[in-house]
């Protein structure tokens, strides 16, 4: 039998939909189960030879799901792209289609190890990522499965198929989707969903060919409507909008995970509603980017499914829920808004990875689940219960650290330390590799011409 671990001395609290809260609570879990939940006096005397972690009075919370990440992006700190950037469009332009056309496959594995190490020390234990190396496609998948695995991290990884680098690369990245998804089909910790772009970076016979080579149950990973450019391309060239487009090819269906979905309107939030599709909003990037919001209450009011990612402008998810709460009050300037739907979101991340894992329990502090648990080191300074949970996660644990992240029983991160990963190192062969990457950024040209085409 594997060494029972009790982790205790905090307030437990079970799930993000319908917590219950424990003041005096712990965990308990042998190998990558849990096998005890409840009061800390009851754990401990139920296995009185388990090893010992001190949550020191912060939340004990399951593990967190970041429902949209772009580990590619991490080397661009600090980058000076040379060009100046009115809009969104120019902004993919001159920025990320350069950066991704730049990468090779080393710079793309320190890029997810850097990621990783920023999801170990937010409590991140499952991410789903949206990766592009269009100079590096083959076998990308693999090393950025290989820099979560090291981690101890569960992911879902895609390659981002578009048709702005012409068909050959187009076709390679449907084979590197079809590749991964079949190597990771049962796979328990790192599974595939197959990655597009964006509508209006993708011609009829790429959409065609993914909707006839995937399986049903792969899913797809894309960008839809982040800014206008997408849905006024997309409907110039091809006659209908992003949303229509993909039901139209029968890619939009109760796996589909839609980025962002700021510039849809009623007739599209139905379609997405009546698939069971997934909308995910990404207030923090949405605000960096300046192409608007997602009302995700008026999304969640046609039926949808609202989820949350951070699209690479951090790992820290509790504080993208805090940006999309702020964000939400800002803009109605109503200050009693926020607490109707706001609270769905993480439990809507939630859902989704239990569908990609098959773990019903995942996200759940309850014997059985995976043992996927971390401690937000914020011991409430106020009476905290089901009904307000949500309030003490917006109000103060969101800007609080993570002592401790343990992912299917493997403790990652212990009393702020890294037991998996070193970001000194990790940082010091970071600063190693990108000059090379910017280096080849700023010889690479600008001007991509494909933006949406008829074929």
């Amino acid at each position: 039998m594997s060494q029972t671990t009790i982790l205790g001395n905090g307030v437990l609290v079970t799930d993000t939909q319908q917590p219950e809260v424990i003041r005096n609570g712990a965990v308990a879990w042998q190998g990558k189960r849990l096998v005890a939940v409840g009061n800390e006096a009851a754990v401990r005397s139920q296995f009185p030879e388990a090893a010992w972690l001190d949550a020191c009075g912060g939340v004990i919370h399951p593990g967190l799901v970041n429902l949209h990440h772009h580990f590619y992006s991490a080397l661009a700190r600090g980058l000076d792209p040379g060009a100046n950037m009115a809009n969104f469009g120019e902004v993919l332009d001159r920025l990320w289609w350069r950066l991704d056309r730049a990468l090779d496959l080393d710079t793309v594995r320190i890029s997810a190890e850097l990621c990783a190490a920023d999801c170990v020390r937010w409590g991140n234990t499952t991410v789903f990522d949206h990766h592009a190396s269009p100079s590096a496609i083959a076998g990308s998948l693999d090393v950025i499965a290989d820099a979560m695995r090291g981690a101890g991290l569960s992911a879902v990884l895609c390659y981002e198929v578009t048709d702005r680098n012409g068909p050959q690369q187009a076709a390679a990245g449907i084979d590197e989707n079809l590749r991964f998804l079949e190597t990771t089909r049962h796979d328990p910790r790192i599974r595939g969903v197959f990655g597009l772009h964006a509508s209006f970076t993708l011609r009829d016979e790429t959409l065609r060919a993914v909707a006839e080579q995937r399986t049903a149950s792969d899913g797809c990973h894309i960008h839809v409507a982040e800014d206008p450019v997408d849905v006024a391309a997309t409907r110039e060239t091809f006659g209908v909008g992003p949303v229509e487009r993909l039901a139209r090819f029968g890619l939009l269906d109760d796996r589909a995970l839609l980025a962002h979905g700021i510039h849809l309107d009623a007739a599209d939030f139905e379609t997405i509603a009546h698939h069971g599709a997934t909308v995910i909003h990404n207030p923090e990037s949405n605000n960096n980017n300046g192409v608007g919001r997602l009302d995700t209450v008026v999304t969640s009011n046609f039926g949808c499914r609202v989820g949350l990612g951070t699209d690479g402008m951090s790992s820290a998810v509790q504080r993208a829920l805090r940006s999309a709460f702020l964000t939400h009050r800002g803009a109605t300037r109503d200050p009693m808004s926020g607490f109707d739907t706001l609270p769905e979101l993480l439990g809507n991340n939630v859902e989704i990875a239990r569908r990609f894992f098959d773990e019903p329990q995942l996200g759940t502090l309850t014997a059985g689940a995976p043992a996927d648990v971390i401690v937000i080191d914020a011991p409430p300074p106020t009476p905290i219960g089901p009904e307000n949970t949500f309030g003490h996660l917006v109000y103060g644990l969101s800007e609080a650290p993570v002592r401790h992240t343990v992912a299917r029983g493997a403790v990652v991160l212990e009393n702020f330390r890294h037991t998996t990963l070193d970001p000194a190192a990790l940082a010091v062969r970071a600063n190693e590799l990108a000059p090379s990457l910017w280096d080849r950024f700023h010889q690479l040209p600008w001007g991509t011409p494909f933006l949406g085409s008829a074929s």
